[in-house]
């Protein structure tokens, strides 16, 4: 979710506490589900209902919890392949649980088409992206670029959401079109990373060995 300076940093301040709650028996996939469960539940009865600022407060202590369950794995050395899996899928509902409850709002008491599509688009890119990486990581390519991960993805939406909530309502629209346009840049970077990667030929296979021959 963070660039690799300041996850280092992050994980860290968090490492006592992930030891804390290891001890105490709690498991990382617990809080990773706790996490998009106050997400989720967040953005459906604060942003869904108009309270945009109480929504962000809301999602933002729940967003966190993506940093303690890996602190809580660390401290147990209990990572698993199925966590990350886990984690990751959880992180979509997560984010695509802010978009659906803008369009709720948008589309009812609100009544703006516009900012309608603008959150269609964003949940769109918002899956698009990751799934370009997870697609590329299958084929054995590194697509981990780009101007918007998860990290600044949040961060705009959720900052353009919380200003409107103060009083503040074209921090929504400017957020949410800043947010698609970069969310294209990014997608046009991951792919083109993998066009480059693909592009580059594979080294040709070693000659078999004559029989009866043994290596080291």
């Amino acid at each position: 979710m963070l660039n690799l300076r300041a996850r280092s940093s992050v994980s860290r301040a968090l490492a006592p506490i992930g030891g804390g709650l290891h001890r105490l028996g709690v498991s990382a996939n617990v809080i990773t589900v706790v996490g998009t469960a106050g997400s989720v539940a967040s953005a459906v009865l604060l942003l869904g209902t108009g309270r945009f600022f109480l929504g962000v407060v809301a999602i933002t202590v729940f967003v966190l919890f993506d940093l303690l369950d890996g602190a809580v794995a660390r401290a147990g050395a209990t990572a698993s392949r199925f966590g990350a899996v886990l984690d990751s899928t959880l992180d979509r509902i997560a984010d695509a649980s802010i978009f659906a409850a803008l369009i709720w709002w948008f589309a009812g008491s609100a009544d703006r088409p516009d900012l309608i599509v603008a959150c269609l688009i964003a949940l769109v890119l918002g899956q698009l992206i990751p799934y370009v990486r997870a697609r590329a990581e299958g084929l054995g390519i590194n697509a981990s670029v780009g101007i918007a991960e998860r990290a600044v993805r949040l961060t705009v939406v959720l900052t353009g959401v919380g200003l409107s909530g103060l009083g503040l309502p074209i921090a929504v629209p400017i957020a949410l079109w800043l947010l698609n346009t970069v969310g294209v840049i990014t997608v046009g970077q991951r792919l083109n990373a993998v066009r480059r990667a693909a592009s580059t030929p594979l080294p040709a296979p070693l000659p078999a060995p004559p029989p009866g021959a043994t290596g080291d």
